[in-house]
């Protein structure tokens, strides 16, 4: 995939010391880290007074995405993403999708020259955007893990994309600082899927974040200009009360306008969730059925589910007249009906696509 390399060390952009400890204001945790420990994420480590990112360019997956995977379903449709993550996440969810990386951590043993083996799997942001043309892709992608977390490499990346013309993206949490938004959009970050995990109780109880901080990085991304697309893993018993979900479809709309997709997923057991009890089989399609009429009630006009391939609720419908307009199956789009001026075919309404 890459060539290895120790180069995955290097100083973070976003800290501040505080005497031999550092404060790291990469996202809203803004751990304060001793001389020789890692931040909550294990991905920044403070080295003698200086804070560090073990995994600049670790990249422990990529592969070439249909757009509609990440999911976004008005940005872009069918075209594809080099999508790529590393490890690590600044938040606990016990029932976490991709566990195996997001639960793992970068070796902190590439500080420790006694330890010469100890390597990552390094690709350059100049070899990453070439390999968004060689695998035919229109964009990129950080995601599998928490993408705040790669944000250094991120920022490089973007750069480097925008100027060759490709969209960038993040698959995120949401939970970053204000200060790396900022500059995550200063250097070309073009849309964003935040995943909104519930309300603020269970966000704080299973995920040991706030919410609020959240919807913040929602509300300023969207006023930066950045497509924003949201998404829910309905978790019944934590999640799937119709006050949650109608109070997240309500501020979605609020916050963000009617216009913004609400993307309703699936949860099955991973990680943890059968150990703390949670449900124990996939989300009943009834429930997600349910979830995407309170959307709509609440004045969405582009609700989805998700995980279900096949399901009509799969497809973007005119808001106005109610017309098919971009018909798909999973991942692909089987249809696509929008004129040039992305308008319904039949009654012209506009139709929400950023291309």
């Amino acid at each position: 995939m890459g060539m290895k390399t120790t180069t995955c060390v290097r100083e973070a952009l976003l800290y501040e010391p505080e005497g031999q400890k550092v404060r790291c204001k990469t996202c809203e945790r803004f751990c304060e880290i001793a001389v020789g420990t890692l931040g909550f994420c294990k991905t920044r480590m403070n080295r003698d007074g200086k804070l560090y990112t073990l995994e600049y360019g670790d990249i422990s997956s990529l592969s070439a995405n249909p757009i509609e995977k990440k999911p976004f379903f008005h940005f872009f449709p069918g075209s594809k993403a080099l999508t790529a993550g590393s490890y690590g996440c600044n938040f606990s969810c016990p029932w976490c999708q991709n566990w195996d990386i997001s639960k793992s951590a970068p070796s902190r043993d590439l500080f420790d020259q006694t330890f010469p083996h100890r390597v990552c799997n390094y690709i350059s942001p100049e070899r990453f955007v070439r390999l968004v043309k060689e695998r035919g892709c229109q964009g990129t992608s950080i995601s599998f893990n928490e993408p705040t977390l790669l944000l250094e490499y991120s920022l490089d990346v973007f750069a480097l994309a925008r100027k060759q013309g490709y969209y960038n993206t993040f698959v995120t949490n949401g939970y970053m600082s204000a200060d790396a938004l900022n500059v995550l959009v200063e250097c070309g970050l073009d849309a964003m899927n935040v995943d909104v995990k519930g309300c603020k109780d269970a966000v704080l109880h299973y995920c040991g974040a706030d919410i609020e901080k959240v919807w913040r990085n929602i509300r300023e991304a969207k006023h930066r200009g950045v497509h924003i697309e949201i998404t829910t893993l309905v978790i019944p018993g934590v999640n799937d009360t119709a006050d949650c979900l109608r109070s997240i479809a309500s501020r979605i709309r609020k916050e963000t306008g009617e216009k913004t997709p609400w993307h309703l997923t699936q949860y099955y057991p991973a990680y943890r969730s059968l150990e703390l009890g949670l449900y124990r089989g996939r989300t009943p399609v009834e429930t997600l059925e349910r979830a995407w009429r309170l959307g709509k009630e609440e004045g969405l006009q582009y609700v989805y589910l998700g995980n279900v391939p096949g399901h009509p609720y799969e497809n973007t419908y005119c808001p106005d007249c109610g017309e098919l307009i971009i018909e798909r199956y999973g991942f692909t789009v089987t249809s696509y009906r929008l004129t040039g001026a992305h308008t319904c075919p039949a009654c012209g309404a506009a139709i929400l696509v950023r291309s």
